[in-house]
């Protein structure tokens, strides 16, 4: 099967170039820093592009390990029993760390602990030279003293650590926690570490410095790490209204908005109007059905041809039993790996993620955004924000009508699934059990979803 697939021709310029290096990212700074929110993102960016990455996080090693957290006294440098058991913890950490990256496939490690010393990175380092990785080393610089304590009340309070503790409390364990490191604590030099690749995100964004860039990876992790950033915002989700060819079951093409897709679009201006969202901007794909759903809101938009649907090649404007009759294999295929499935003379849903990157950087560099989008450009955006892998991502069920709202928050996003009250056709179909190409028709078309 997959031969038949990737014997089609990618689509210029889309594909991910992975290094058959494998890299190590280094998580470096104190607590508090934003170290834990730039490797969680970072692993969710790789993966999503397609780079096989896994987080390693010490501190969820001692919380393994340790279960009950007694106070900030275990990280006292001299507290013998601590220092022993974040040693193990760090082991531990290092040896899964070879494990992935030397025996599973993994393309890209992320060491998330303190490494506040000089002496704790070189052995990092070292450990990554003796196994032949790149190592490659992200600082998180903080002095301002209102991003700090914005960090301990986001991520450090809802921290398992500190679960039956009070705010107050919390706080006053977790600021003495951070001063057994401040006296140890050197930061990456210009001069003294002049040959390490690194980058410093100085308040979680407002300055960068860069050395050495050495690859493709690198390179895509230091534009990456450039462009996020922390401040409250909201995204908005939705589908165009209800087309001619949804309530017909026929795939892509590019015609207008049913009756009941033009209701949508009015309701859709009235609830982005009573949520009084602040410099919201609108982006649509430049399909008919999306600006005419724009239209209604009667706010300037930006078309983007990235957020176009995804291409059905042969298939366009076809129904699943037309395409189940007249490309069976096909059909079939698609069912088998729907992620890396590429159309005959169209896309799969792997390019329409690569397509798709420029507008998840931009959405990392704006604030509130409203993006009208497809179905199938919906569920990879959808996908890259909460984390889901390539097997998820084709079957995430982004109904029509239905705006959804993501607040990212500490580690991850928070999701709201709103329902506009106008009625649309059902376009989600589940993957069938019987995914085999001798399977009966009946079999194939046993989750499509009614039409007319």
């Amino acid at each position: 099967m997959s031969n038949l697939v990737n014997q089609r021709a990618p689509q210029e310029g889309l594909r991910v170039c992975v290094t058959n290096c494998p890299t190590l990212i280094v998580m470096v700074g104190l607590p508090a820093r934003g170290k834990t929110y730039i490797s969680k993102k970072l692993t969710r960016y790789l993966n999503w592009i397609g780079v096989p990455t896994r987080e390693f996080n010490v501190g969820q090693y001692r919380r393994d390990l340790v279960k009950t957290y007694r106070s900030f006294e275990f990280f006292l440098p001299d507290n013998e029993e601590g220092l022993k058991i974040r040693k193990q913890c760090a082991e531990a950490a290092l040896r899964d760390v070879r494990r992935f990256l030397s025996e599973e496939g993994g393309h890209v490690a992320v060491f998330d602990a303190t490494n506040t010393t000089r002496e704790r990175r070189e052995t990092i380092f070292k450990f990554g030279e003796e196994n032949g990785y790149k190592t490659f080393f992200v600082e998180s610089i903080c002095v301002d003293p209102d991003v700090i304590a914005a960090n301990i009340v986001q991520v450090k309070l809802g921290s398992p650590d500190y679960i039956d503790c009070g705010n107050d409390e919390a706080t006053e364990d977790f600021m003495n926690r951070i001063e057994c490191y401040k006296n140890s604590y050197e930061t990456l030099d210009e001069n003294l570490d002049k040959d390490l690749s690194y980058i410093k995100i100085m308040d979680v964004g407002r300055s960068y410095l860069v050395n050495r860039v050495m690859d493709h990876i690198q390179s895509r992790i230091v534009y990456y790490l450039m462009n996020i950033h922390v401040t409250p915002r909201s995204i908005y989700l939705c589908r165009h209204g209800e087309s001619e060819l949804n309530l017909k079951g026929r795939i892509g093409g590019d015609t207008g908005l049913s009756p009941r897709g033009k209701e949508f679009a009015k309701s859709l201006a009235r609830f982005i109007n009573d949520q009084n969202i602040k410099d919201l901007k609108v982006w649509t794909s430049q399909m008919k059905r999306t600006i005419q759903t724009a239209e209604a809101l009667g706010v300037p938009y930006e078309q983007w041809k990235v957020l176009n649907e995804i291409d059905a090649g042969v298939c366009e404007e076809m129904t699943y039993e037309e395409i189940q009759e007249h490309h069976p294999l096909e059909f079939a295929l698609r069912d088998q790996d729907k992620y890396r499935y590429r159309y005959p003379k169209g896309e799969s849903y792997e390019d329409l993620v690569q397509r798709l990157e420029p507008v998840i950087m931009e959405l990392e560099r704006q604030e509130n955004v409203l993006v009208i989008c497809h179905q199938a450009v919906m569920r990879c955006l959808l996908a890259y924000f909460l984390d889901k892998t390539a097997e998820q991502l084709p079957y995430l069920k982004c109904p029509l009508h239905t705006v959804l709202k993501l607040t990212p928050v500490a580690y991850g996003c928070k999701l709201e699934s709103i329902f506009l009250n106008v009625e649309a056709v059902n376009t989600h179909r589940d993957r069938p059990e019987n995914v085999d190409i001798s399977r009966p028709p009946e079999e194939a078309l046993v989750t499509v979803p009614a039409h007319q």
